[in-house]
Parts: C-alpha cells; sequence; structure tokens
C-alpha cells in the first residue's frame, strides 16, 4: 500500500511538472543604446528611462551581459540561432538569408513545443532578393515565426519599406534624399542615406507604428498557447528622430530625446501586456544590440557617458561595444530587485529557453549557447557554474576571448569604430591586448607582455572554439 501511494504521488508530481504551461515570452531588443543610458545601470545618467528602470527593480538586473558581435547584424544572428556570428556568412545579408533552412532558432525550437511566435521590428538577417515586388524568402516567417511586421534592416539604411510576412508592403517606388544634423558627426543625429522609399512611409513614425503592431499581437494572441514575442525596435539607433513630446528632455541632446522616447514605447507595450492580464506570466528580458555612436567629445559636451565607465563604442572589442544592459522579470519566478554578475551571452538564450521548455537538445546543438535559468530563478545549488569562454569578432574583424576576469583581443586598437582601430605593434611592442577586466573593467593597463602565459592559454582556447 505505502508503494502504491508512492507511485501515485510520483505519477500525479510528473504530471504536473509536464502539463505545467510554460510562461509567455517577450524579448525586447532596442539598438545601439549604451551601458550608461538606463538609470538603473548609471546613477549619472541624463536620460529619462522611467519604464526600463522600473523593470529593472520589478526583476534582475545583469551586469556582465554581452552581445555575441558588437554591430547589428552580428549581434541579432546570434541570439536567434545560439551560435556565435563568425560561424555564418552574416555579411551577405543585403542579398541572402543568414540564417539556414532548416537551421534551429529560438523562434522554431519555441513554436515546436507549443508557442505562438511572432515578431515585430528590425531584422537584419537577410532575405532571397529578388525585386522588392516579389516575396522575401529567408527572412522570419521561414525560421519559426507565424507572424512578421517591420524593416529589412535599419531606418538609415535604404530601401526604406515595411514588410508583412515575406511580403513588402508597398516596395520602394519613391525617393529620399540624404540627411544629417548640424553639430553631431556624420553618423550621428537625424542622419539617413538616399535611397529608395516606399510612398509614404515616414520615418519618424516607425517606432510607434512597431509599438501599435506589437499590441495588435498581445491582443489577438491565442490564449491557448503561451506566446512568443521578440520586439526588436531600430532605435535609438539613426536617425534621432524624437516627436515633440520628447524634445528637451533629459540632458543628452537629441540622442537623449529619442531614447526617452524609447522607454516610452516600451511602456506603452509593457502597460498592454498588464492589461491584457499577462504580466505574471510573463518572462519579459530586454536588452540592447551593440553599443552606442558616442563619442568622447559627446561625454565632455553634454555630460552624459552612454558607455557607463567602459571603454570604446559601437563595432568595438573593447568592452562597450558589446557589455549591455540585460534585464529580465517574471513575477513570482526572478527575485525582485536582484543584480547578477554571471557571464551572459545572447546566444545562451536557446539553451535557456530549451531548458525551460524541457527540450531534448544534443550538445552539438550547442556548440555557444549556455542555459541561464537557473541563475534567472534561483534554483542554482550552491555558486553558479562559470560560463564557458566566451569568443566574439569585432566590427573590424579582431578576434577577442573573455574566460573568468581575463579578456584577450589578439590586436592593438580597437577593432572597431574608436580611433586607433588597428595599430601596427612596433618589435618591443604587446602583439595583442590582456586585460583583467576584475581589476581594471576600464581596460587601461594592458598585461599582454606580464603574463605570457595567459596569452598562451587563452589563445590556444579562442582558437579550439573559433574550430
Amino acid at each position: 500500500m505505502h508503494n502504491l501511494s508512492l507511485l501515485l504521488l510520483l505519477l500525479v508530481t510528473c504530471s504536473s511538472l509536464v502539463s505545467a504551461k510554460p510562461p509567455n515570452i517577450l524579448i525586447i531588443l532596442v539598438d545601439d543604446l549604451g551601458y550608461g543610458d538606463l538609470g538603473s545601470y548609471n546613477p549619472n545618467s541624463k536620460i529619462p528611462t522611467p519604464h526600463l528602470d522600473t523593470l529593472a527593480s520589478e526583476g534582475m538586473r545583469f551586469t556582465d551581459a554581452h552581445a555575441p558581435g558588437p554591430l547589428c547584424h552580428l549581434s541579432r544572428y546570434g541570439l536567434m540561432t545560439g551560435q556565435y556570428p563568425f560561424r555564418a556568412d552574416t555579411n551577405s545579408w543585403r542579398k541572402k538569408p543568414s540564417i539556414k533552412k532548416g537551421q534551429l532558432t529560438v523562434a522554431s525550437l519555441l513554436k515546436e513545443n507549443g508557442f505562438g511566435t511572432a515578431m515585430v521590428g528590425k531584422w537584419h538577417l537577410g532575405f532571397k532578393e529578388n525585386g522588392y515586388e516579389n516575396p522575401l524568402p529567408g527572412g522570419p516567417v521561414d525560421v519559426g515565426f507565424e507572424s512578421f511586421f517591420g524593416i529589412r534592416a535599419s531606418t538609415d539604411i535604404p530601401p526604406y519599406f515595411y514588410i508583412r510576412g515575406d511580403r513588402a508592403v508597398h516596395p520602394p517606388t519613391d525617393k529620399i534624399a540624404a540627411n544629417q544634423s548640424k553639430g553631431w558627426s556624420p553618423i550621428q543625429g537625424a542622419f539617413w542615406r538616399a535611397g529608395g522609399i516606399a510612398p509614404n512611409l515616414k520615418l519618424d513614425d516607425v517606432l510607434p507604428r512597431f509599438t501599435n503592431e506589437t499590441i495588435e499581437v498581445i491582443k489577438k494572441r491565442d490564449p491557448a498557447k503561451p506566446l512568443f514575442l521578440y520586439l526588436a525596435y531600430p532605435a535609438p539607433h539613426t536617425p534621432w528622430l524624437p516627436s515633440k513630446k520628447f524634445k528637451g528632455k533629459g540632458g543628452a541632446g537629441m540622442y537623449g530625446e529619442f531614447t526617452a522616447m524609447v522607454d516610452h514605447e516600451i511602456g506603452r507595450v509593457l502597460k498592454t501586456l498588464e492589461e491584457a492580464g499577462m504580466k505574471n506570466d510573463t518572462l519579459v528580458l530586454f536588452s540592447s544590440d551593440n553599443g552606442p555612436v558616442w563619442y568622447e567629445d559627446d561625454v565632455t559636451r553634454l555630460g552624459h557617458d552612454s558607455s557607463g565607465g567602459f571603454r570604446g563604442m559601437k563595432a568595438d572589442a573593447w568592452e562597450a561595444g558589446h557589455r549591455m544592459p540585460f534585464l529580465a522579470r517574471w513575477p513570482g519566478r526572478v527575485k525582485a530587485g536582484a543584480s547578477s554578475d554571471h557571464l551572459l551571452c545572447f546566444t545562451d538564450l536557446l539553451a535557456t529557453f530549451g531548458e525551460l521548455v524541457g527540450a531534448d537538445l544534443k550538445a552539438e546543438v550547442l556548440p555557444d549557447s549556455e542555459s541561464f535559468l537557473q541563475i534567472l530563478t534561483g534554483k542554482a545549488k550552491g555558486k553558479p557554474m562559470p560560463r564557458r569562454p566566451f569568443v566574439m569578432e569585432s566590427g573590424g574583424r579582431a578576434m577577442m576571448i573573455r574566460d573568468g576576469a581575463w579578456k584577450l583581443i589578439d590586436q592593438l586598437g580597437s577593432g572597431g569604430f574608436s580611433k586607433p582601430r588597428k595599430i601596427n605593434p612596433g618589435p618591443e611592442d604587446p602583439k595583442g591586448q590582456l586585460y583583467n577586466l576584475d581589476l581594471d573593467p576600464g581596460e587601461t593597463k594592458n598585461l599582454w607582455k606580464t603574463h605570457p602565459e595567459i596569452v598562451a592559454e587563452l589563445t590556444l582556447q579562442m582558437r579550439k572554439i573559433m574550430k
């Protein structure tokens, strides 16, 4: 009798675990936001971000989270596929898809496990292009998303047109002239390139339009299924186009005004979640795809450090190029007001979602992805295992590896947009850069020549991972 009771208890327990409905998942990825822009990461930020600061207070704030590449297309590839972008031909996104047919993505994984899947916003991972009046294969609806409304790339890269599913809503048959802003660098301000544009499309309408589309997805979801919604705002990437309501907000010029507008739009989405009764059973993840376009002159002139004390900017191998704010909220499961210094990369979302839904993902499918679900939920027994080394290629093709406190860059210079981009070493110079980020988070003291054994070990690890 005792054994029968125990068996029944086990059956009931297993049944409840299997039938437990996973949460909805909302990923909000913004574009070119810096580590130091949010008040929850930088008390001295001059940009008002009340909605994102509230999100941070209601969930967990990660302080050592990294984009898998410091440029838009690199970062998004890693997030979608769980693989480092140097493993793929991501630079061909203008003409062909970066994601191979049949390749596992976070969207296809969740769709296979009973989720409704939707994407709104900036794709930047390529379509098979053969004229914009024809279908655009290889995009979101071909890699696991049941619906898509968005744009092919940034709102400063023509042609400019909306896509629904795999078709242009209106092909870009009109033309728009290039634009720049006085008082900023050539790639800041209200900057966009000349090119084709769809009739009646206005670049300053794109941000609120994506919010409206997202709200519709939430309202029209199938309540019988958990929802996976990926919202990829193309802002505060250029062009910085704040509406009148945000003019004069904060002290970081046009950039701060536009970032405040981004925070407002995110607030609209989070409010809709709450009104739909979804707040408590939704895992919300927020981050930025790479670092900001913000120069030292901007810091001096405006007193706002978008990089949050880290070195460099977008595209760089230095920390500000890829260390991102990363917030996670899941009421009742993720402790409110928590913070974690656990090293993670966007590629880790695939393994994390796999563990969340109980998917049997083989190790060979996850070469670059590690679950951080136990970190999120506080279920890790004892001190969590550190993440295995993280390897990244910068925008200028410098290779970087991070293992614990140690970080190695295989060349001198930023490897990205910051000058100098690359320095050819002299006979007595170090060949690359080595930093201890625990002692020197600003990457000011190059230890390459004083720790040759660590240089050798990290170089060997990096080569193994790249192979």
